[in-house]
């Protein structure tokens, strides 16, 4: 891979492995983060130091190569988002990866593949509820995160939350950020207070609207959660 692939991403594979397959893979990611989806398969095999054809040998096609990349940042995504939910000191978890241009970079990909649309988008973005579905859950049971009524229709809101701010903040940017992975970095820190606020002391002073709505629709009335949420055992504790 190029010096200038890897100053844009530093793409950490599960097992650090520096195959020709996963530089592959990792120049892709940058490329398709930096550039978008247009990008041909010469350029991004280019930044690996590979043959074109070899590129195909892996992947077959640009498709297959997406689908390859699209499973690797949900990968990475759901191990970091898995981590801040669960840890026992999540202040820092959320710091970092608030600050760290390597998510930044996984959240421009993300950016990209929004933009692009398609079967792909799509796939991925049903991808991303289940894991974030999967994160509530494991939240869930380690205390960290308050049971749900509707658990489908929360991971279905917060991913679209997420990616809607995402996409509508770069949309009204008067001109396309020269360096996407700071534009992200800078976003989601002016983010990350508002957002620990809201999901942490919540919006409303008291629970009428949400009465108000399950009396009308006949929803489950009980609360899912006990009156305060079980507190995750601080590390000298233990």
């Amino acid at each position: 891979m190029t010096e200038r692939a890897y100053s844009l991403l530093n793409v950490r594979s599960a097992d650090d492995d520096l195959t020709a397959r996963a530089r592959v893979r990792d120049a892709a990611i940058t490329r398709f983060a930096a550039d978008g989806f247009g990008v041909g398969l010469r350029t991004i095999a280019a930044d690996a130091d590979v043959s074109p054809g070899l590129v195909i040998h892996h992947f077959r096609s640009k498709e297959g190569l997406r689908r390859e990349c699209d499973a690797h940042v949900l990968a990475q995504i759901h191990d970091a988002r898995a981590e801040a939910l669960v840890a026992a000191d999540p202040a820092s978890s959320i710091l970092r990866l608030a600050a760290d241009t390597h998510y930044a970079w996984l959240a421009t990909y993300l950016l990209r593949s929004l933009q692009a649309g398609g079967d792909l988008a799509r796939r991925f973005v049903a991808d991303l509820v289940d894991e974030t579905r999967t994160n509530l859950e494991d939240g869930v049971a380690a205390g960290s995160i308050r049971p749900s009524r509707d658990p489908d229709g929360r991971a279905d809101m917060l991913t679209g939350m997420s990616l809607g701010y995402l996409l509508l903040a770069y949309s009204l940017e008067p001109e396309p950020p020269t360096d996407l992975a700071a534009w992200v970095v800078g976003l989601s820190t002016r983010g990350t207070l508002a957002g620990l606020e809201v999901f942490t002391e919540g919006l409303f002073t008291d629970s009428r609207f949400l009465d108000g709505y399950l009396a009308q629709t006949g929803g489950p009335s009980s609360d899912p959660h006990p009156t305060t949420a079980p507190t995750p055992p601080h590390p000298e504790d233990r």
